[in-house]
């Protein structure tokens, strides 16, 4: 579920993104992750991820899957003065709500929130390499995902 969080669409104007505190961003990404369950069991993923960047707006598309697990998130978020916020889903589990944090720079710590959910997210993107790191509250635990362009 917090995978949902990082999921999202929209639409990139390459002057735009260049200026964006979203910047670098935008496109299309995929790589290897893990996600791991209340239980404790882990699974290998492959995720794919479409970032859509105009001026302080960002949409996302995030999908993950292994042979026994899949998740898809979308978030529409903005950035004012090193602020982030916007609202997130994952349709797969009929589930979204609310993303609050700060950023810049490629780098994004935020909080993601529905009714009985929480996920601690944090994004870093370098270059054509970005790192997901996603912890919840519920029965899914963790996921780390690398993706490159």
């Amino acid at each position: 579920m917090t995978a949902v969080l990082m999921t999202a669409l929209a639409t990139t104007t390459p002057s735009h993104a260049q200026s964006s505190t979203f910047a670098g961003m935008a496109g299309t990404w995929s790589g290897p992750g893990t996600v791991t369950l209340d239980d404790g069991s882990s699974e290998r993923i492959r995720c794919r991820s479409i970032y859509k960047v105009i001026g302080a707006s960002m949409e996302m598309a995030l999908t993950c899957a292994s042979d026994a697990y899949r998740f898809n998130l979308q978030a529409a978020v903005v950035s004012a003065g090193g602020e982030v916020s916007g609202t997130w889903s994952e349709t797969s589990r009929n589930i979204g709500g609310t993303i609050q944090g700060r950023g810049a720079g490629g780098s994004f710590q935020v909080i993601a929130q529905a009714a009985g959910f929480a996920a601690n997210i944090s994004l870093k993107t370098t270059g054509n390499k970005q790192q997901i790191a996603l912890r919840a509250d519920s029965v899914f635990r963790a996921a780390n995902i690398s993706l490159s362009k």
